[in-house]
């Protein structure tokens, strides 16, 4: 197998390390290498170009092997790759195709965006206050969105640790000239009471509209459901996970312990495990509304999303779209027919 090319891997590593951030960004960042890997490579057979890919999908996959945007936006290439497989393409046709698909999934993301921006304003309203939790490309586009309509509106930010991205978020906004005040997560309850609304994004959206997002947004969700503010979501649609329609989980990672103390103070609590989940789980009943791409939704519909953007899914299926091709060293190339 060739080596994989020197892009690929910086990407890669910028997707392990979190210098690429957030659903969406890392999700163009794998379709981008998947891109990549086909332009650059020096393959002389299509099963080549094929088992580069293969490659290449493997390593992104392990960057963050629980954030459904990077999986399912290398299933929507490597899918259209088996396809150039089964038809047993030409190499420069096949090479064509595959470039197209990532691009086209890149497009389709960042069109998404803007999109979710224009349908989520609507809900936003003159002298609301609103609370968003870290750093959302898709929450902050409606929140964008309502201010460039001129909506006034307050936003309260929760700082979003151990990684703080909730700063992030807060400058973007402050910078736009939005009236911003950020706090921490454990004054979230303590604030609700003067929150109208709230609208956060999401890592993944399971089948039964249970969102999965950065640790403390069920904490967001409990507090607001306390209070009876409504609570909105924003989430492009390959978002949602096909795997939970099956009753798979979605699997929730957990990060180094450095990013919640230093090597040096940990060494101090030399008895104490340290724990950093990534994310957390927000029961459906704690959503009002999931903004994507193609409309608003109650969290029950999540199920119907699933089905229009992958059809029906059976195990199989489910196997079957892996990145993993069923490739030979030979111009035949063959794939199970499931």
């Amino acid at each position: 197998m060739k080596s994989l090319n020197l892009e690929v891997k910086e990407i890669a590593s910028d997707i392990r390390n979190m210098k690429i951030r957030g659903a969406g960004k890392i999700a163009r960042s794998a379709a981008n290498a998947l891109l990549v890997t086909a332009r650059r490579s020096k393959a002389k057979k299509t099963f080549e170009l094929l088992r580069e890919l293969e490659a290449s999908a493997t390593l992104l996959l392990h960057t963050r092997p629980t954030a459904v945007s990077l999986s399912n936006s290398i299933r929507y290439v490597m899918f259209r790759a088996r396809k150039v497989q089964e038809a047993n393409m030409k190499l420069e046709d096949s090479r064509a195709l595959i470039m197209e698909a990532a691009r086209q999934f890149i497009q389709n993301s960042a069109n998404a965006i803007e999109r979710i921006g224009e349908i989520g304003a609507r809900r936003i309203e003159d002298g609301d206050t609103i609370l968003t939790h870290c750093n959302s490309t898709a929450a902050s586009a409606v929140i964008k969105k309502a201010f460039s309509q001129g909506k006034r509106f307050k936003i309260f930010v929760s700082e979003t640790r151990p990684r703080f991205q909730g700063r992030i978020t807060a400058r973007i906004l402050s910078d736009l000239g939005i009236p911003t005040s950020l706090i921490v997560e454990g004054a979230i309850r303590f604030f609700m009471t003067k929150i109208d609304k709230v609208i956060v994004g999401a890592d993944a959206v399971a089948a039964n509209g249970a969102v999965v997002n950065k640790i403390g947004t069920s904490m967001v969700a409990l507090a607001a459901h306390e209070s009876r503010v409504l609570f909105f979501v924003a989430a492009e649609t390959y978002k949602f996970s096909p795997e939970t329609v099956l009753g798979k989980l979605v699997k929730i990672e957990e990060r180094d312990s450095s990013e919640v103390i230093s090597n040096h103070e940990r060494k101090r609590l030399p008895n104490v495990t340290v724990r950093n989940p990534a994310f957390d789980v927000t029961p459906p009943e704690y959503v009002d509304l999931i903004i994507t791409e193609r409309g608003i939704i109650p969290p029950q519909a999540a199920i119907m999303i699933i089905q229009r953007e992958y059809g029906s899914i059976t195990a199989e299926e489910i196997e079957y779209q892996t990145p993993q091709l069923q490739t030979k060293a030979s111009n035949d190339t063959t794939c199970r027919n499931t």
